[in-house]
């Protein structure tokens, strides 16, 4: 079957700091940071093309950066909306309308690999949905105004990351109901579940970090280094 990607790459990242380059533009190791997101995708056999969705106003210079990446996947490019669900749906809108499957990548995971987006992909013949998860190993507790209310049992949690992976038909229609109701969320397992679709949990990667503050940044450099 079929298969594209959509490479979220359109936050300013602000909690990032120190830059007026977004924080997926911006240089991880001598390339952008999404350029690795962009290699992993072009290195997974499933993928025949993948779209860009860029802050606006950087186009060009996202152009400009992945143009000599082009090693198989087609790349298309946008920009994206003011929130992480209308970047989607933006990509969404340049995905082919007969591809069967798309995954959805948030650029700021640039350790992604091809076998763990392999893996989000292999479930949906029996599935709407499949994400990439870790079981959590950290004890929570419920904390208000200082103070502990309770723990939280951990057994059955797990964090959540990207690459998700869906049957492009069902992320559809999961993103037309939450354009309609004003709907965003932090992931596309949400709006999929949200309209009743079944999502499968794969076993996810610790080191596909995502990069929010500068500690990140640099614990992601030094991985690719290893």
């Amino acid at each position: 079957m079929s298969a594209w990607a959509v490479l979220v790459a359109a936050g300013l990242g602000l909690r990032l700091g120190n830059g007026t380059v977004p924080k997926a533009l911006r240089m991880l190791n001598g390339v952008p940071m999404y350029i690795h997101s962009i290699r992993a995708l072009q290195a997974s056999p499933s993928i025949d093309g993948i779209v860009l969705v860029c802050p606006r106003n950087w186009m060009e210079y996202a152009v400009d950066h992945h143009v000599g990446e082009a090693n198989g996947a087609v790349v298309r490019t946008t920009f994206g909306g003011k929130t992480r669900t209308e970047s989607v749906g933006a990509g969404l809108e340049l995905v082919p309308a007969d591809v069967e499957r798309i995954v959805v990548h948030d650029a700021a995971r640039p350790l992604v690999t091809s076998e763990l987006i392999e893996r989000a992909l292999a479930p949906l013949d029996q599935a709407d949905g499949a994400i990439c998860a870790v079981p959590l190993a950290d004890t929570l507790k419920e904390v208000r105004q200082g103070c502990v209310e309770r723990t939280i049992p951990r057994e059955h949690l797990w964090r959540v990351q990207t690459p998700q992976a869906f049957r492009a038909t069902m992320l559809r229609l999961a993103h037309d109901s939450a354009g309609q109701e004003s709907v965003d969320a932090t992931d596309d397992a949400t709006l999929v579940e949200r309209v009743g679709g079944l999502v499968v949990v794969v076993e996810g990667d610790p080191n596909n970090i995502k990069i929010t503050t500068p500690a990140d940044l640099r614990l992601v450099e030094a991985l690719q280094r290893i």
